[in-house]
């Protein structure tokens, strides 16, 4: 079993998702689904619950901390206990958009952090330009989880370890001109990496141009492996026991 932590592989996204879901199966690829706003979470647990190899996280993103209402937080709520949810994401922070809006970006990441401590969840975080702010969030919260398609530094890397969360190793780990990450990605062990594709974007090196698929997952483990001069069989074993450990798949 291969494991793709992180992607939204729903028919808003991808006309052809589910094509790919079972294409993804024979593969013997699993695969988290990650929900951003109240209509991609029903989406994503529509797909949960009609293919084995999907497994649900539902959440809202930053992109909607301008629309939340007390009943949306109530729909999430109920939605959570949900057999076939595994985590409450995608959630997190987002400063590259717009920092406008920073406040309410936290009071959702607060109030989805909350939720996650609730149901007993892991949380999938999203964090760009907002590195720092997400890290003294996390910290005042009990919760584990996965820095999803981490692009930051090796050392605020391993301050995320010592919290408990797994790095995300994504497509950009490929990218001819992401040292940076490959760099981060050696100097952190293995047993704390997840791989993702974060389909349908970030698409590797060799499919750049492409939408991208959970199929693609191997170029992230085979350029994983190379970095940590690893096989990759053993990259793949030692990701997806990360991955059941966390999520508990």
């Amino acid at each position: 079993m291969i494991i793709d932590t992180h992607c939204h592989i729903y028919k808003s996204e991808m006309e052809n998702a589910e094509e790919i879901i079972k294409e993804a199966a024979k593969r013997d690829i699993h695969m988290i689904v990650n929900g951003t706003d109240p209509q991609s979470n029903l989406e994503v647990l529509e797909m949960s619950e009609k293919y084995g190899n999907v497994h649900a996280a539902l959440g809202y993103l930053y992109s909607f901390a301008d629309k939340l209402t007390d009943d949306d937080v109530t729909l999430l709520d109920e939605q959570l206990k949900n057999e076939n949810v595994v985590a409450v994401g995608e959630i997190g922070l987002d400063y590259y958009h717009t920092k406008d809006n920073r406040d309410r970006q936290i009071e959702l990441f607060e109030n989805m952090l909350g939720l996650a401590e609730k149901h007993g969840l892991p949380v999938i975080v999203h964090s760009r330009k907002a590195m720092q702010d997400t890290y003294d969030i996390l910290k005042r919260h009990d919760v584990a989880g996965s820095m999803h398609c981490y692009l930051g530094s090796a050392e605020m890397a391993k301050q995320f370890i010592k919290l408990g969360f797994f790095i995300g190793i994504a497509g950009p780990i490929t990218h001819t001109n992401n040292k940076k990450t490959r760099k981060m990605a050696k100097s952190i062990d293995v047993n704390h990496i997840l791989v993702e594709t974060d389909s349908p974007y970030l698409a590797p090196e060799q499919k750049r141009g492409e939408v991208n698929t959970p199929l693609n997952l191997s170029c992230i483990t085979e350029k994983l492996a190379q970095e940590l001069e690893m096989d990759e069989d053993k990259v793949i074993e030692i990701t997806a026991g990360n991955a059941k450990k966390l999520f508990k798949i």
